[in-house]
């Protein structure tokens, strides 16, 4: 890895500028979802017990450059206290007199919250001179924040070409996952990618193509797919106007010798509602006036197969209609044999994304992946192959 990591960083008495994600959900002035907060203690924590002096830099919202009370960090500080187990210390402003004075009257085993750095237009345009306000305030720069590290932002960016500067240990994690799963990877590699549409997940599909050895398409995704050779998907969710498209994917899958795994049955309903009249059917039996809604078994069993002779997993999006029963069956049955292959020493599995965190949650497989992302745009770009200005900073 060409970036440093907290343990070679010499931190005892300095301010470390900590980009941290707690852009976390809040209703009624409470934090209803504290994950993101809880994911960042291990890096705040270990600066603490070497001495040094966290002040944590963070977005919150999108004020778009205005002081818009309703998205002040100041609401998220409770919650910060709760977790961190200690008071945590505000600064009205992030750069500037406020943020100054908050630092230099900063003591030994505290922690400084300064306010959304998105109150400056200044940060999502990179400026230069408010990078190096920020920078001016610490003395070693700390990102934590793999989630935001798509963004060349003030913040995420900027300040780390003028200090010295480290992974966090979630973006170490992060990084250190993804690598395992992409970079070097054992084989063979299987890639699951789900979700509504093929227009969205492009070039993630592109890359992979290039770099696994079977790659699982499901979701309203798969019917797009099945569309493209032919197939009548009745009133299927499917981009038709991307048929083109799909076949080109299949060829360039077929020339780099990996396995496309579309599904061969399916279970269908005439409308999409929880407990629905439905039926399986072949894949290419779609009665015209049913849409397909989930993978069938015999197409769950061909992943599982899959899975069960695979190394390393990749997974981002269902593999059907996972909100509503019974059309979460096919995501929660690979989910659970992937769990128990990961649980068992046997897949190193990495998944990442919202929609794939909320299913692998409702399947009660998460806690037993290798590797949860927490971030969506940052591990998609990731996956699709592109360079990260947060991470490339850190690598000087």
């Amino acid at each position: 890895m060409a970036w440093k990591t907290l343990d070679e960083m010499e931190l005892a008495g300095k301010v470390v500028l900590t980009r941290v994600d707690i852009n976390v959900p809040v209703k009624d002035g409470q934090v209803t979802d504290d994950t993101r907060i809880q994911r960042i203690l291990p890096t705040i924590n270990d600066i603490l017990a070497v001495g040094g002096k966290p002040v944590l830099l963070a977005h919150f919202g999108r004020p778009k450059g205005e002081r818009v009370p309703e998205m002040s960090l100041s609401v998220v500080r409770p919650a910060l206290e709760a977790a961190l187990g200690r008071s945590v210390k505000f600064a009205e402003d992030c750069i500037g007199g406020p943020a100054k004075q908050a630092v230099a009257a900063l003591g030994d085993g505290e922690v400084l919250l300064l306010e959304n750095t998105r109150y400056h237009a200044a940060e999502t345009k990179n400026d230069p001179a408010f990078a190096a306000a920020l920078a001016a305030l610490g003395e070693v720069y700390c990102n934590d924040a793999f989630s935001a590290a798509h963004r060349a932002h003030g913040s995420t960016e900027g300040v780390a070409r003028l200090l010295p500067s480290c992974a966090g240990r979630l973006m170490q994690a992060e990084l250190s996952a993804l690598e395992a799963a992409l970079g070097q990877p054992e084989r063979p590699v299987v890639a699951v990618v789900g979700g509504a549409k093929v227009s969205t997940k492009l070039d993630l599909l592109g890359n992979l193509v290039g770099k696994v050895d079977h790659l699982v398409i499901g979701g309203g995704m798969a019917n797009t797919f099945l569309a493209a050779q032919g197939i009548d998907v009745g009133k299927s969710l499917a981009e038709h106007d991307m048929a083109g498209t799909a076949r080109e994917i299949l060829v360039k899958a077929k020339e780099a010798g990996c396995e496309v795994i579309l599904p061969t049955d399916v279970v269908v309903a005439r409308e999409f509602a929880a407990g629905a009249e439905n039926e399986t059917v072949a894949a290419d039996a779609c009665p015209t006036d049913a849409m397909i809604l989930d993978a069938g078994p015999d197409s769950v069993a061909k992943i599982a197969d899959t899975l069960a002779n695979a190394k390393t997993l990749i997974w981002n999006g269902p593999l059907g209609a996972f909100e509503i029963e019974p059309f979460d069956a096919a995501t929660n049955a690979a989910a659970a044999m992937a769990a128990e292959l990961s649980a068992d020493g046997k897949l190193v599995s990495v998944a990442g994304g919202g929609d794939t965190v909320a299913a692998l949650n409702k399947a009660n497989a998460a806690d037993r992946f290798t590797y949860i992302s927490t971030a969506g745009g940052a591990f998609l770009e990731w996956m699709e192959g592109k360079t990260l200005p947060g991470v490339a900073a850190l690598e000087g």
